[in-house]
């Protein structure tokens, strides 16, 4: 899955909570909006815009329920629930368990959440 086939794919997933998602859409679209806000943030820091501040709050708003699409999605590709997302709350512990299941293969062939998405 290409860079912006996966950002598309988390827009236009954003309610799809159900199914699973590659590594690949996963790290892409966290990639894409860790850009977005760092781009945003340099913006405000050398002109001294609220603007841009207020733009960035304004994308993380846009960002945040298909980013919780595709990581519970992704959860469902190791086989695990999409409660697990909420281990992310444990602070340290809970940010490391989240980085290494993201960085996890998929689980191979199909399982409860449906088929795997590298044989389509």
């Amino acid at each position: 899955m290409s860079f912006m086939d996966a950002v598309k794919s988390c827009f236009t997933q954003y309610v799809g909570f159900s199914g699973r998602a590659r590594r690949s859409e996963y790290w892409y679209f966290a990639l894409f909006e860790f850009v977005v806000s760092l781009v945003l943030s340099v913006l405000y820091k050398f002109t001294d815009m609220m603007l841009f501040s207020a733009i960035d709050g304004i994308f993380a708003l846009a960002c945040l329920l298909p980013g919780l699409a595709v990581c519970i999605r992704r959860m469902h590709d190791i086989g695990k629930s999409g409660w697990f997302i909420l281990i992310s709350l444990i602070p340290c512990v809970g940010t490391i368990l989240m980085i290494i299941w993201c960085c996890k293969d998929s689980e191979p062939g199909e399982n409860q959440y449906g088929p795997n998405p590298k044989g389509m």
